[in-house]
């Protein structure tokens, strides 16, 4: 761990843990991971959603109103609606989108899977994204979770990246091959 911690990221790797812990006590890991997957999909496609859980004017009781609802709705584990009232009851349900994203981590991390990133001109779908993630896994015979990214200056083709090893199949990446060819030449 580095020394750098912020604040922030000591509550979120603090809370996500937690949530890991209650997970396995319950042996509902999967289930708490598809929750917060699910919850996480829902929260970065809607502004609404982000500015309430980002806005600290609202009351507890308001968030913890809300929050009840949605979870309902969404029908998630009784302990997953628990942990989102303590979050607001602590006052740390703006950490929420970190704590996930730590909890992710800490699965992934005990899984012995390796994460990277896959990089694209457009949207890839999660179909594609899954069978990329299988071949690799066949390759280097460990799982692997990667986290898609969109920039649209590629062109065309994906960049993979994982830890060191950088894969580019981009069109940018081809025409600057060839500008430096044309210039050395």
């Amino acid at each position: 761990m580095s020394k750098n911690r912020t604040f922030s990221s000591e509550i979120s790797q603090r809370y996500a843990l937690a949530l890991y812990e209650l997970s396995k006590e319950g042996n509902a890991t999967e289930e708490f991971m598809s929750n917060m997957i699910t919850f996480m999909k829902i929260f970065n496609s809607n502004q609404n959603l982000k500015n309430f859980v980002k806005n600290p004017t609202y009351s507890v009781e308001n968030q913890k109103i809300v929050f009840e609802k949605i979870l309902t709705l969404m029908n998630f584990n009784k302990i997953v609606k628990n942990f989102f009232s303590i979050l607001i009851i602590k006052k740390r349900i703006f950490f929420l989108d970190t704590i996930v994203e730590e909890f992710l981590k800490l699965i992934s991390l005990k899984r012995g899977e390796i994460s990277g990133s896959l990089i694209s001109s457009k949207k890839i779908d999660e179909k594609t994204i899954s069978d990329i993630e299988r071949e690799i896994s066949e390759n280097i015979k460990r799982p692997i979770k990667l986290k898609s990214k969109i920039d649209e200056s590629l062109i065309g083709g994906i960049i993979i990246q994982i830890g060191s090893l950088m894969i580019d199949t981009s069109i940018k990446n081809k025409l600057q091959k060839y500008r430096k060819l044309m210039i050395e030449a």
